[in-house]
C-alpha cells in the first residue's frame, strides 16, 4: 500500500509540474501577443498599416465605401421630407369635416390613389435595395475575412518575442520549471508573421 501511494504521489507532483510548466508558457505566450509596443518597434511600417486598416474597419470604413458605390450607380438619394408634426395633422383632418366616416373613406380614396400613382417609384426603389442587399452580401464576407487577418496580425507572436518572454516569466519565477521553451502541440513562429 505504500509502494502505491508514493507512485500516485509522484506522478501528482509530475502533473503538477507539468502544469505550472504550461502556465508559465501560457503567461509568457499572452505577454509577447499583446506586446504592442514592441511589434511597433521591430515593425513601423506594418504596425502603421495594421492600425490604418483597423481604424478604417472601426470607424465604418466598408459601410462609406459602399454608400458611396452605391450613390455614384443610382445617384444620391432624395432628402427625407419635413414631417408634419402632430397638431399639423389634427388641423389638416378637421378642415376635411366632421363626418368621421366621410373623412376615413376619403382617406382611403386617397392614400389608394396614391399607391397606384407611386407603383413604378417603388419598384425602382425595390429594385435599387435589391441590389444594395446583393453587393452587401458579396462584400461582407470579404470584410470579415479581412477583419479576421486583421485580428490575426494584430496578435500574431513570433518565436524571438516569444523566447525572450518565456525566459522572463521563468526568471520572475525563480527558475526554469521545465526544458522545453515552446508550448506543446504548437509552435509559436505558426502563430502568424509579426
Amino acid at each position: 500500500m505504500g509502494e502505491g501511494t508514493s507512485v500516485a504521489r509522484a506522478e501528482v507532483l509530475a502533473a503538477r509540474e507539468a502544469l505550472d510548466e504550461e502556465f508559465v508558457r501560457l503567461e509568457a505566450s499572452v505577454r509577447a501577443a499583446v506586446d504592442i509596443p514592441a511589434k511597433i518597434k521591430r515593425s513601423p511600417v506594418k504596425a502603421a498599416g495594421l492600425a490604418g486598416g483597423a481604424a478604417f474597419v472601426v470607424l465604418g470604413g466598408p459601410r462609406r465605401v459602399l454608400r458611396g458605390a452605391r450613390h455614384a450607380v443610382f445617384g444620391r438619394p432624395e432628402p427625407l421630407p419635413e414631417s408634419m408634426l402632430p397638431k399639423e395633422i389634427d388641423a389638416s383632418l378637421r378642415k376635411l369635416g366632421e363626418d368621421g366616416e366621410r373623412v376615413r373613406g376619403l382617406l382611403e380614396h386617397e392614400f389608394a390613389a396614391y399607391l397606384v400613382q407611386t407603383e413604378p417609384a417603388r419598384k425602382r426603389r425595390d429594385f435599387s435595395g435589391a441590389m444594395t442587399i446583393v453587393t452587401i452580401a458579396f462584400i461582407r464576407p470579404l470584410v470579415l475575412r479581412y477583419s479576421k487577418h486583421l485580428a490575426q496580425q494584430i496578435f500574431a507572436t513570433d518565436s524571438t518575442d516569444y523566447d525572450s518572454r518565456l525566459e522572463g516569466v521563468r526568471a520572475r519565477l525563480g527558475g526554469t520549471t521545465g526544458q522545453n521553451s515552446s508550448p506543446a502541440g504548437s509552435d509559436p513562429s505558426t502563430a502568424g508573421p509579426d
